[in-house]
Formats: structure tokens, sequence, C-alpha cells
């Protein structure tokens, strides 16, 4: 007899990526698209009228992010398994993805194969994660995170740590944020070195995109 097909919903604010999307899946024998969200809200809704197998949702959308949306859907249903496909690759939205419920994650420039094989992963029960989110988890600074329970690298920083990494951000020398703070120069190289290893970064230009991406430099 004949497996029933996977039953997905698609949860995406950009109507062009879910047609792509329903496109690539529809082709699939196992698998059926059932509905199609826009928002948040309508992805929580839709998933309690439709209790699909799989949500592949989306993070920045209007009306609820797909991160409480995730919660939402699986506190209702905790047989539905999610999906994450978004562009973020911080680190803190893959924690707070993984806190929240979902079983797998996906930046959204993966493989067509791997988002195929990520939905009949998930679908079985198991969870998902493309190598390079893989490879983040296992870095150090992710499992300090995790064993501090922060969801955000920059909650590793001590007060100072933050006031240096505002002050190289801003392309200042280490002579003159020494001056600035009072402190020698060998203090402010070691703080450096601290934020870095915390953050998971290895250069001051990682240091200043860092900056950028958490709008401490804008």
């Amino acid at each position: 007899m004949d497996m029933m097909p996977i039953r997905i919903l698609l949860a995406d604010d950009h109507t062009v990526v879910r047609d792509g999307l329903r496109a690539l899946l529809e082709r699939q024998p196992d698998m059926t698209v059932v509905a199609e969200a826009d928002d948040g809200r309508d992805s929580v809704r839709l998933a309690e009228e439709q209790s699909p197998d799989v949500v592949v949702m989306d993070i920045t959308m209007p009306n609820m992010n797909g991160i409480e949306a995730t919660r939402r859907i699986l506190a209702a249903n905790p047989r539905t398994a999610v999906v994450i496909l978004s562009m973020h690759q911080d680190e803190s939205y893959v924690l707070r993805s993984l806190k929240a419920g979902a079983k797998g994650y996906l930046l959204k420039d993966s493989l067509r194969s791997d988002i195929l094989d990520a939905i009949r992963a998930v679908s079985e029960g198991r969870s998902f994660l493309t190598r390079k989110i893989s490879r983040m988890l296992q870095e150090d600074y992710v499992r300090q995170m995790e064993r501090r329970g922060v969801e955000d690298s920059y909650d590793l920083l001590t007060d100072r740590e933050r006031e240096i990494l505002q002050l190289v951000a801003e392309g200042k020398a280490n002579k003159e944020v020494a001056g600035l703070l009072n402190i020698s120069l060998t203090t402010v190289e070691t703080h450096r070195t601290h934020i870095l290893q915390k953050l998971g970064l290895h250069s001051v230009p990682d240091l200043i995109l860092y900056a950028v991406r958490k709008n401490i430099i804008s």
C-alpha cells in the first residue's frame, strides 16, 4: 500500500520563496503542500487547522516571528516537526530556534537536496542541521552560551569587554583604547584576545562585522 505523503505547511512572507519551495516539494512523490502562510500568526492558525507533519518556517516575518510561531505551533501540536529556513546564520537565531523546538535549521542558500533531506529527516523524528550550522554549534563560544543559558554571544562579555569591543569596532587602535580607558596596553590586548575567543571571531575585521550585525556600531 502507498505511504501517505508528508503534509507540509510553508511559512514565509516572500511569495517568490514560497512559490519556489512549493514547486520543488510538489515534484516529490512523497510530499504535498497543504497550506501556505505569509506571516507568523497565520502559520500558527493554519498549523492548528491542518495539523501538518512538517512546517518549513522563515524567521523574519510580520505579525510574530518564526521562532515565537514555532514555540506556539509545538505547544499546540508536539507531533508537528518544524524546519527553519532562514538567511540568518547568527548563533543567537540558531540557538533560539532549537530552544523553541525546531528540529531542523537550514540557510536559504542551502542546496535543494538539503531541504528535501531535512523535511524527510524531521518527519521521521530525526533532527537535521546543515554542516555549516553543526560546525557552529561545535564551537567553544556556542557551547559556552548553551552552558550559561544565554541566547546571545554578546551576553558572554563583561562590561569592560563590551566597552573595548565598542572602541575597537569604532576603529580605535589599542594604544588609543588604553589611553581612553586609563589601562595598560597589555591589558587592552588581553581583553581583545578574550573578546575574540568568547565571540568565536578571528580578527579585527571579523569583530567590526560582528559589531555592525549586533547594531553596536552602525
